[in-house]
């Protein structure tokens, strides 16, 4: 009996106690309190889109040094061109939005005769030592203007094209 009564007295100490106010416990969680400056910071400079950038002074690398554009569009020349550009061209461009390659229209408000000349003629040369060709080709996702092989009469006709777009 004397037994029993212990085993009973044990147990029943154990469930009190087991029993009795549990206290939470708080977790600390990680927290980073960020100090207060007084620096000013300055505002982030815009990036232009090399395509949307304006260098009329660069002439690019390649044959073309210096070209002559008439006051007037010549109509024939401009439908030569239309008809190579078409012929050519149209598998990475399209006249009026972006493609794989940058839309032609507007081209000349943008660069100089010489530099779309020497584009269409030299690209592989104009991507590795033309700082503008080089962004165009980041901008592109890397995707190089192929070399068509074209004459300068058909790259002339192409120019004169792209200033009726």
């Amino acid at each position: 009996m004397k037994l029993i009564s212990k085993i009973l007295m044990v147990l029943t100490t154990s469930i009190l106690i087991s029993c009795g106010g549990k206290e939470e416990k708080k977790k600390e969680g990680f927290s980073y309190n960020k100090p207060e400056t007084t620096e000013s910071v300055a505002p982030a400079t815009e990036t232009v889109a090399a395509s949307k950038k304006i260098d009329l002074s660069n002439k690019g690398v390649g044959p073309i040094k210096s070209i002559t554009l008439a006051a007037e569009v010549d109509q024939n020349l401009a439908a030569h061109g239309a008809d190579v550009f078409k012929q050519m061209c149209t598998a990475c461009h399209r006249p009026d939005k972006k493609f794989i390659g940058p839309a032609p229209t507007g081209i000349l408000e943008r660069r100089t005769p010489e530099w779309v000349m020497n584009m269409i003629l030299n690209p592989d040369e104009m991507v590795q030592k033309d700082a503008l060709a080089k962004e165009l080709l980041i901008e592109f996702n890397g995707s190089p203007m192929a070399n068509q092989n074209l004459s300068e009469a058909d790259a002339r006709a192409i120019l004169e094209y792209f200033r009726t777009l």
